[in-house]
């Protein structure tokens, strides 16, 4: 029997210029595509001009998020807000690269990606080209993201409440 296996993995590059992100690049070898964004430029997959989805409701909504290396050992698991999300959106992926998530959300394929335990090299790309693309972006409990911070909430930006709503069920 022969397995299939999904790769799924990206380079991603960004650029930080007096604190913040002015450019960022995600490459997926496998699908052979390139996001690309510049601060104030808007965002691109292989040269052509991209923007978020215009899903206006969290239960049509696709959404993506991942899970810690160490979820067994974690009290951050994702877990429970994976249940919720489950019950209040269409569908949810886990794929496992989050700038190639981000970049998802860009281009309309995800409506909205929320993530915790994340690093700036996980996010800084990814974020720029969402916002670019039109998107929205914030932590979980609706401030201003930060590459910084180790969680993010990304969205198409009808959709974006809702998620935040979501995220709150638990606390």
């Amino acid at each position: 029997m022969s397995v299939f296996p999904l790769r799924l993995f990206c380079v991603s590059i960004a650029l930080e210029c007096k604190g913040e992100i002015v450019l960022g690049v995600v490459y997926d070898p496998m699908r052979d595509e390139l996001f690309t964004a510049e601060q104030g430029g808007g965002a691109a997959l292989n040269n052509r001009p991209i923007r978020v989805s215009k899903t206006a409701e969290l239960m049509q909504g696709l959404l993506s998020t991942g899970f810690p290396y160490d979820i067994k050992t974690s009290k951050l698991t994702n877990l429970d807000h994976w249940a919720n999300f489950a019950m209040n959106a269409q569908a949810l992926r886990r794929d496992g690269a989050a700038a190639l998530d981000l970049c998802y959300v860009a281009c309309g394929r995800f409506d909205g990606f929320w993530e915790l335990n994340l690093s700036p090299w996980d996010t800084a790309a990814g974020a720029l080209i969402v916002s670019e693309a039109g998107g929205r972006l914030t932590d979980f409990s609706g401030g201003a993201f930060s590459n910084y911070k180790p969680e993010i909430v990304a969205s198409n930006g009808p959709v974006h409440d809702r998620m935040l709503e979501v995220l709150h069920q638990n606390i």
